[in-house]
């Protein structure tokens, strides 16, 4: 799916509530997630869904994904 300026916002916002989350630099968070998949096949394609969710729900359901394909911050 194609990242407009919308999706694109939305994928910097994910990036900076992971990284203050877990205290890392921007570019670590947007590595990891870019690397795993998780940016383009679930934030990216699934915006439609995630963006009328909570910002608790979302870090937390995403640093869940992180953990299972067993990439620890």
């Amino acid at each position: 799916m194609k990242c407009n300026d919308v999706r694109l916002k939305f994928c910097v916002y994910i990036i900076n509530q992971l990284s203050q989350l877990f205290n890392k630099p921007t570019y670590i968070i947007f590595q990891l997630l870019s690397e795993s998949g998780i940016l383009d096949e679930y934030i990216i394609n699934c915006y439609d869904t995630l963006h009328t969710l909570g910002r608790e729900y979302l870090v937390d359901d995403i640093a869940g994904m992180l953990r299972d394909k067993g990439i620890i911050i």
